[in-house]
């Protein structure tokens, strides 16, 4: 288009897929050249750079079976572009450099983990600060051009160093398709494997979030912790749906949101119930926004697996949620009838059978009220009890000194219902 007169001048591309195309990254000249860009693409099933020259396609610069996470910059002088990546396996987002001419990949940082960056203008320096499961902080100046040559800024104190933190173990899991899953259990404190232990499962699971990585503390949230001070084990598994593993990986739950996350749930139940001192009569769920929709769909649509759950902002109707996110993963109600009655939740609140806690927000713009109020409705007609929570003045996330309210009363939920 042009500045100066708004008026287009031409098509350079299009991005095209059957289910969606998902841009999550601006258009890049990468050496101040006006004719060359560089574009991130998901068409061949992960993301990667395309070098383009006005409006021709020159070459995909990256290619293989991971994703390019972001761009940090370019060093013109080896003519690369520095980029972060799950090229050495998902659970990490490490810093590479691919040389534009030949493709040639290098890594920058020595240790892998979860890298935060930031590249000089010249993208001569790296400044990298990272964790990984046993190291709280590092951070690091790093020579681009030759990595080994750098200098530690900070290494930070491991500040958990004196509380009782839960041992975590990584569980790989398979899909019922075969597609391999990752998760993590943590165990409670003091674990004794002859006794028998109720377990919570915390669910996301939904697109653009990884609760399975590279970082510290190794638990994800320390409420896991303190749950396992108080004999809990957590478990935690990102399935289909959930990012930095691929196109394929990503979009199976399109046109159809909650129902393939909820059998990929369900085999890390399978996995809980295998286990010799996991008492599977005694199963929780928690989660919030898409983990309170996954929690609420758990509890409705397989009544007899949980004995309780915590359900936090959840989404009801995706007919009701933000059309820019709803409509890319499952259309619109009108082409998409039959997904939006399938997986809307306020029907099947008759369906309920174990105590499940829903607390909302009374400010929340994302998930608006009418959701958890929709379900209510549903269940009053239905003579179906359930617990409910308001938080005044909260939006979907409720936090500050009302926070601590929050995770007592979740908490407390849990070892009504479960101890």
């Amino acid at each position: 288009y042009s500045v100066a007169t708004g008026e287009k001048a031409k098509t350079i591309f299009t991005d095209k897929n059957d289910k969606y195309v998902e841009p999550q990254h601006l258009l890049w000249f990468y050496n101040n050249n006006p004719d060359e860009f560089i574009w991130l693409s998901q068409r061949d099933g992960f993301m990667h750079m395309y070098l383009y020259k006005n409006d021709a396609l020159v070459k995909q610069v990256t290619r293989g079976n991971w994703i390019v996470n972001d761009i940090l910059g370019y060093n013109a002088s080896n003519n690369e572009v520095l980029f972060t990546s799950t090229k050495d396996g998902a659970m990490n987002k490490n810093s590479y450099a691919v040389n534009i001419s030949n493709r040639a990949i290098r890594k920058i940082n020595s240790t892998d983990g979860w890298h935060s960056t930031k590249l000089s203008t010249d993208g001569k320096y790296l400044i990298d600060a990272y964790s990984n499961t046993t190291t709280p902080r590092n951070i690091e100046i790093i020579n681009t051009e030759n990595p080994e040559v750098s200098k530690r800024i900070l290494t930070a104190k491991n500040t958990l160093a004196d509380y009782k933190t839960a041992e975590v173990k990584p569980v790989s899991l398979q899909a019922d398709n075969g597609t391999p899953l990752n998760g993590k259990l943590i165990y409670p404190i003091d674990f004794n494997p002859s006794k028998k232990y109720p377990a919570i499962v915390y669910t996301y699971n939904g697109p653009h979030v990884q609760l399975v990585k590279n970082s510290f503390p190794y638990s994800g949230n320390l409420w896991y912790d303190y749950m396992a001070n108080k004999g809990y084990f957590i478990f935690v598994l990102d399935g289909r749906g959930s990012s930095n593993r691929g196109f394929e990986f990503e979009s199976a739950t399109h046109n159809k949101l909650g129902e393939v996350e909820m059998n990929d749930q369900l085999k890390g139940v399978d996995y809980l119930k295998s286990l010799s001192f996991i008492d599977a009569s005694r199963l929780g769920i928690h989660g919030w926004s898409f983990g309170g929709y996954m929690t609420t769909s758990l509890m409705t649509k397989y009544p007899d697996v949980f004995k309780c759950g915590v359900a936090g902002g959840p989404v009801i109707d995706w007919s009701m949620y933000e059309v820019m996110y709803t409509e890319r993963y499952m259309e619109t109600p009108k082409t998409n009838k039959a997904g939006y009655e399938k997986t809307r939740l306020w029907d099947k609140a008759k369906n309920l059978k174990n105590p499940l806690l829903i607390i909302h927000g009374a400010q929340d713009d994302v998930v608006v009220w009418q959701h958890s109020m929709k379900f209510i409705r549903n269940a009053v007609k239905t003579n179906t009890q359930l617990d409910y929570f308001v938080y005044p003045a909260h939006p979907h996330n409720v936090r500050g000194r009302d926070r601590v309210h929050l995770m007592q009363k979740i908490s407390d939920y849990f070892d009504l219902h479960l101890k």
